[in-house]
């Protein structure tokens, strides 16, 4: 009988007798219970794992004192070092019922390792190897083409995260099950590129995170691939939580080789601590081919793997097919353009406007310290005042301004000192205004300023990256050397510098009220949509419909500022399933006055009664998520809302208002990404020189040359008012756009050069 040992971050009262079959001698890393967070200094147990055959590590930190690993959710159920099995902590359940299935799933795969059930594979040196001479590569692709499967799954190990900044190091591929090579770049020659291009015109090629190694393939080899397929994709479409889409996530989950990049990491580790290098300093160039090979050629083989598995259950649903086919494999083609593309800056105004922030923020910090309240804090604290301690600032603030807390706490709960907080204490005193000013000019030039400079290719562009797997919305994200969803919107600095070239403009695309055009037309609300088809400005519509203002719509705004700004919040309100607390604290902020809970309730009331179907439309949403636990977009992406069904309340009614917030962001964003893709297809046809560079929220960014501005233009808006079966008759969805030398459209200009 096999011994086994369960062991726990401290005692708790959970009976794990319940979920295992199996005996097992139970331990705690820390055997004072009351205390919170166990640090390393705290840990008192004393137990040899060579004394046992399992061993079952419980919760983060008993995962990371035996593994060194910090994620215990990444391995959970699974086998680390041929003997620790990971386990999440059942206490997480209560606060986060989605995990329950995670956790049993955990407990059925942890049984069935220990019962022998379940065993991690390894392949034989004859299936997995690598290649380092001419003749077995291309014996190896003759095998390629000439196999029955009509796909190869490939994959890339390069020197940097960027085509750009660094070289291949090698590939690796696979054609069949079980099979895979490593081949090294340094053998590649024209004979094998020819080789390779005529497999890949044969084949459709597999990738994991297609987009980046086209990238490397294209750039560095000009290689073309008529047919691709992208399991990282593919799995989005069955789990579109971020963040679970990792090849070695997926290779644990779904193949039976387990973690086989342990070795890889372990080396890594052994590596940088010999030779003093910080994990971030350290690249795959420095890993001898020997090393590398197996850990490679195996990327390929679970590559072929996941796709065999998961081609087979997407073709089994035709809507998830569908949104694959069409939006996820159309828009990684069309974002690998844009990326190659770049964001155009302009690197004198980067350095000017980095030269004028470090003046700016020297003078502000010396300002600072000329405050009176400032000298007293520093005389009776016996210190300097350092304006980046959230303690020493909090303590100036309320212990020798006397100013008064907002109410706002940290997680600690401590008073908090954010932003918002600054910002409404500015109102009151100076000090706040000088501390808010400096944060925010300091954020401007270490985040952006400082970073960018230095990530510019020759070409003054920086290539960043877009997503179309970051979020559940089915939204698109940004990473990489510049998150281009987060540019500063109060100062045009960042955005200034994001300049069209010589004879080019700067244009912006933006839908207008899209999320709520979608609303008007899913809901078959025509009350809703008459207001789209009245023109005007849409909310002072609104407020004159719901309100029954006695004015023209022209008038509202002017007349009518406090319903206007009421009828806005209660649209979106309900778009993203605010209630009237959350609508009234809104209103109340805008507007600067105060909108009680009453208010808010009689006027979401006046806004239901105008716009019934849309009311009837919610609640039936609503119900359907309540009773499956999930709902698919019009375009037809899944939505898995689990905790639909918590017997908590609050969490339940938040899972109803994220799936119903879905339904319109993800087909409003949907929308905007398809006209994006086939305007790229109109350019690359017509052979135009317009630069997509970016899509952000609801825009759609380019550097257009002037003399292509109104075929760009017109085709653009043309394509994204496209009727996909989405559209209220005689009247497509609102297209804006802004035109300009820069991408702050003047705003530059007035804040520098005034």
């Amino acid at each position: 009988m096999a011994e086994i040992a369960l062991i726990e971050t401290k005692p708790s009262s959970t009976n794990y007798d319940k979920y295992f079959e199996f005996e097992f001698d139970r331990f705690a890393l820390c055997s004072d219970s009351s205390v919170q967070k166990v640090l390393k200094k705290d840990v008192d147990l004393e137990l040899n794992t060579d004394d046992y055959d399992w061993v079952v590590l419980v919760g983060a930190e008993a995962f990371k004192h035996f593994t060194r690993k910090t994620s215990v959710t990444e391995y959970n159920g699974k086998i680390i070092d041929e003997k620790f099995l990971a386990l999440i902590n059942p206490d997480i359940i209560k606060f986060k019922p989605e995990a329950k299935k995670s956790f049993e799933d955990a407990v059925e795969s942890i049984s069935g390792y220990v019962s022998g059930e379940l065993t991690i594979e390894k392949l034989d040196e004859d299936k997995c190897y690598g290649i380092q001479t001419k003749e077995k590569c291309l014996s190896f692709l003759d095998a390629a083409i000439s196999a029955p499967r009509e796909y190869v799954a490939l994959d890339s190990e390069t020197s940097a995260l960027y085509c750009r900044d660094g070289y291949m190091l090698g590939f690796s591929m696979s054609y069949e099950p079980d099979h895979g090579v490593y081949v090294d770049a340094d053998i590649i020659d024209e004979e094998i590129e020819e080789k390779m291009q005529e497999l890949f015109n044969k084949k459709t090629v597999v990738f994991h995170n297609a987009k980046f190694d086209l990238q490397w393939f294209t750039y560095h080899f000009n290689f073309e691939f008529p047919k691709f397929e992208d399991t990282m994709l593919m799995h989005y479409m069955f789990d579109e939580n971020p963040g679970t889409h990792g090849l070695k996530q997926l290779a644990m989950n779904h193949t039976p080789y387990g973690d086989y990049e342990k070795p890889l990491e372990d080396w890594g580790i052994e590596y940088r601590r010999k030779h003093g290098i910080l994990k971030e300093a350290f690249s795959y160039d420095l890993i001898p081919f020997d090393v590398m090979k197996d850990y490679a050629a195996m990327d390929a083989v679970v590559t072929f793997l996941l796709y065999e598995k998961m081609r087979a259950a997407i073709e089994k649903n035709k809507r998830l097919l569908w949104v694959y086919d069409n939006i996820l494999l159309e828009g990684c083609n069309f974002l690998r353009q844009v990326e190659n593309n770049g964001v155009p800056f302009d690197r004198e105004r980067l350095e000017f406007a980095q030269g004028v922030m470090q003046e700016d923020i020297a003078k502000a910090v010396a300002e600072l310290y000329e405050f009176p309240e400032v000298r007293l804090f520093e005389k009776g604290q016996g210190k300097d005042f350092n304006p980046n301690s959230t303690v020493q600032l909090r303590s100036l603030l309320f212990d020798y301004i006397n100013l008064t807390p907002t109410g706002k706490k940290t997680g600690t709960g401590a008073h908090s000192t954010d932003a918002e907080v600054l910002g409404q204490l500015a109102e009151e005193h100076a000090v706040p205004k000088h501390i808010l000013e400096i944060r925010q000019k300091n954020k401007i030039k270490t985040t952006y300023l400082d970073k960018i400079i230095p990530n510019l290719d020759r070409d003054s562009r920086l290539r960043t990256g877009f997503n179309l797997h970051g979020t559940t919305s089915g939204r698109l994200s940004s990473s990489g050397k510049l998150n281009m969803q987060q540019l500063p919107r109060d100062n045009p600095t960042v955005k200034g510098c994001i300049k069209a070239k010589e004879g080019h403009k700067i244009v912006s695309m933006d839908l207008t009220t899209a999320e709520v055009y979608v609303a008007a037309v899913l809901a078959k609300d025509v009350g809703l949509q008459e207001v789209f088809k009245s023109g005007g400005n849409f909310h002072s519509s609104i407020a004159k419909q719901v309100f029954k203002l006695p004015c023209d719509v022209a008038q509202v705004d002017e007349l009518y500022t406090a319903k206007r700004q009421q009828a806005k919040a209660v649209t979106f309100g309900i778009m993203y399933g605010a209630g009237p607390a959350k609508i009234s604290w809104q209103v109340t902020k805008d507007s600067g006055s105060e909108f009680s809970m009453q208010d808010a309730q009689r006027v979401i009331s006046e806004y239901f009664q105008s716009f019934p179907n849309l009311k009837k439309w919610l609640d039936e949403c609503g119900a359907f998520i309540r009773s499956n636990a999930f709902i698919y977009s019009e375009f037809g992406r899944k939505r898995r809302l689990p905790n639909a069904k918590s017997k908590d309340k609050g969490i339940a009614s938040h899972e109803v208002r994220s799936g119903i917030n879905f339904l319109v962001q993800s087909v409003a964003s949907d929308i905007n990404l398809l006209g994006a893709i086939d305007m790229q297809h109109y350019i690359n046809r017509n052979g135009m020189n317009s630069k997509i560079f970016g899509l952000v929220h609801d825009s759609i960014l380019a550097e257009v040359p002037e003399d292509e501005m109104e075929v760009y233009c017109n085709n653009l808006k043309s394509f994204v008012q496209k009727d996909r079966g989405l559209s209220i008759p005689n009247c497509p969805v609102g297209c804006d756009f802004e035109i300009g030398n820069d991408y702050s459209f003047g705003k530059w200009e007035n804040y520098y050069e005034k």
